[in-house]
């Protein structure tokens, strides 16, 4: 049967996406919560082009779109949204994406620049092949890198995955705050949100340098809703590291479709000597373990803390996609 084209609103796309189970958002940047929230503080003069692709009224995929002119980009933007792509039911995505190159051009768009790409993501699985078989012109290129890492099935055996040195850089690292006074470590749903944004947004100022550049006062807002918006959806986790009753680093997380996402965190600097910061993601990996999670994605960035924990490195891309006649 022929597919069909429908235009939606935020709250149609999460109506549909409840509705159709068969459907599921691969990763939390892509959520509808996700998407509107961006929409909401960064659509600047972009046009909406937000769709669902149809097959008698079962839903085939989503077109998660924003337009500058005649190119479709992703709703989000790479600063903000680790990944992006389609939502697509499974077994479909050659016919998805065959329909959209047949027929978008009828709208006005004549090119895809689609970004914050993983190797696993359907553009570069399936999309870029079907458009380099039609001729069309299409560019990759890698712009970032991302690292993740499976979890063990308790902590020593996490442990032993470490080199001899992290290993032993963690054990001493963690004797050392302990000696420092009385530690606890939370990361649960937030109890009070406004207070522990505030906080943590705090710390992501102070804790360094280009982390205060970034947190803008429309950055700020973002966090804001997003967080608020994330916790309706009973996946966002802030981390509170604190020492002597006072919360000396903060972690901002996501726990979603059995893996937790480490999107962002900050510290108090006096006490940089003794690595909260770091030990702070050390303890959410740890309660990610207990959890019994099957994935710690420490998300884009080539940090160095990531690879002693662990992290195994992939690219993140981007790929531009020129619609010729």
């Amino acid at each position: 049967m022929p597919l069909s084209l429908k235009p939606l609103t935020f709250d149609q796309l999460k109506s549909e996406l409840s509705a159709f189970q068969l459907i599921k958002v691969p990763h939390p940047f892509m959520l509808p919560r996700w998407l509107e929230s961006w929409w909401n503080n960064f659509r600047e003069e972009d046009q909406l082009f937000l769709h669902s692709v149809t097959e008698e009224n079962e839903l085939v995929g989503i077109l998660p779109f924003r337009l500058k002119g005649d190119t479709a980009y992703f709703i989000g933007s790479a600063n903000v949204c680790d990944y992006m792509d389609f939502i697509i039911r499974k077994g479909q995505e050659t016919q998805f994406f065959s329909f959209i190159l047949d027929n978008i051009r009828s709208s006005g768009i004549t090119a895809l620049e689609l970004e914050s790409l993983r190797p696993d993501s359907s553009v570069l699985k399936f999309l870029l092949p079907l458009a380099k078989q039609r001729g069309l012109p299409v560019e990759v290129q890698d712009t970032d890198v991302t690292l993740e890492m499976s979890l063990a099935d308790d902590w020593e055996q996490y442990l032993a995955t470490l080199s001899t040195h992290q290993r032993h850089e963690v054990k001493r690292k963690e004797r050392r705050l302990a000696e420092a006074g009385n530690l606890v470590f939370d990361i649960n749903k937030p109890s009070n949100i406004d207070l522990e944004l505030k906080t943590l947004i705090q710390q992501i100022r102070i804790s360094r340098q280009d982390k205060a550049a970034f947190m803008t006062e429309a950055m700020e807002k973002f966090f804001n809703d997003l967080a608020k918006s994330l916790d309706e959806a009973g996946i966002l986790r802030i981390g509170k590291l604190m020492l002597e009753g006072e919360t000396v680093a903060s972690i901002m997380c996501f726990d979603y479709n059995n893996t937790r996402y480490l999107y962002n965190s900050g510290y108090d600097p006096s006490q940089t000597n003794l690595s909260v910061g770091l030990l702070s993601k050390v303890y959410s990996i740890k309660d990610a373990i207990e959890q019994q999670m099957h994935t710690y994605d420490f998300l884009k960035g080539a940090e160095v803390y990531k690879y002693h924990l662990g992290g195994r490195e992939m690219p993140v891309s981007r790929c531009r996609i020129e619609l010729i006649n």
